[in-house]
């Protein structure tokens, strides 16, 4: 699998295409490096590079790229490879050749204490901002290069980010404008999956720092639910912090009519739970069963069918842009 990782390695930042690399889970720094690797196997990572890693990519049998972004306290190994795995077989299963999973790692702390993780990982989220901006311009300009070659790739880029993720989206490509593109970022996502979003509900707004995840994406769908106990949790952590705003991923957006045409509200109220029992946070894979012989669950059905036409499914009413799963 391959995967972009700003966290510290063990070994030297200087990278080497084709070197053996270890994560170093002890280490939750984001790093302004950033390293293009493959995973091998459980563990065993190699590093590729920003020229190979974008080859490999254009290279593969596949439709479109699906970029990964996961949520807090989450470690490479026992959360963020097996669910980025579990989500390649899903689309897999669908049909084969559709889409490649690449999973963004941000440094999550591997300490004792939800709280003490929550804010440190806030923290990273907003300081891996900068490396993942570059990320996005080494697309760009290999991008850039593509469209005066022969065969260029035409996959399709899409993002699904979950919880905290979420930030770390907003905080790149926040960052991204300011400093690269002030006049507007360039329209390089199709969909942009926004999963129990760990951000202010007024995020998309137009004069939010969220507002450049809608102008990079052709469809931006948020998908939330009132009972999330997670978010519950976070926004009493927050309002310890004099932050009162209720979170993205409880209410959707908090006024439809201050956000872009581009963005959907899908309620999952009536099903996150029951995939993902007691919080109703990780909600988005497989059905009630979970992952022993489970199937998807209408969430990423959902996610499957705007991947497969490229417009998002709405009940009723399709100015509304407003959906509900059951």
């Amino acid at each position: 699998m391959l995967f972009i990782t700003n966290r510290a390695l063990k070994q030297s930042r200087r990278s080497r295409a084709g070197r053996h690399v270890d994560i170093d889970l002890n280490n939750a720094q984001a790093e302004q490096s950033v390293y293009f690797c493959r995973r091998e196997a459980e563990g065993k990572y190699t590093e590729l590079t920003s020229g190979p890693f974008l080859q490999e990519l254009k290279d593969l049998d596949v439709e479109q790229i699906l970029v990964f972004i996961h949520g807090f306290s989450n470690l490479p190994e026992p959360h963020i490879f097996p669910r980025a795995q579990a989500l390649q077989r899903l689309f897999d299963d669908y049909r084969k050749d559709m889409v490649v999973v690449v999973p963004l790692i941000w440094p999550c702390d591997n300490d004792l204490g939800i709280l003490k993780d929550y804010w440190d990982d806030q923290k990273a989220a907003d300081a891996s901002a900068f490396a993942f901006a570059r990320v996005l311009n080494k697309f760009v300009a290999w991008r850039n290069l593509q469209e005066n070659a022969e065969a260029p790739c035409l996959k399709r880029i899409n993002v699904l980010s979950h919880s905290m993720g979420n930030r770390v989206l907003r905080e790149t490509l926040h960052s991204w404008a300011y400093y690269d593109f002030p006049t507007g970022v360039p329209l390089i996502l199709r969909n942009t999956f926004m999963v129990a979003a760990d951000v202010v509900n007024e995020s998309l707004e137009r004069e939010q720092k969220g507002i450049q995840i809608c102008q990079a994406s052709r469809n931006v769908s948020v998908y939330f639910a009132s009972d999330d106990l997670a978010l519950r949790a976070s926004k009493a952590s927050n309002l310890k912090n004099r932050i009162a705003s209720r979170r993205l991923g409880h209410t959707g957006p908090e006024d439809m009519g201050k956000v872009p045409g581009n963005v959907y509200a899908v309620d999952c109220d009536n099903l996150n739970t029951r995939y993902d029992t007691p919080t109703g946070h990780s909600y988005f894979l497989y059905d009630k069963d979970g992952d022993k012989g489970g199937k998807p669950g209408e969430v990423f059905k959902h996610i499957c069918h705007s991947m497969d036409t490229g417009r998002v499914l709405v009940e009723g009413d399709i100015h509304e842009r407003v959906h509900v799963l059951r």
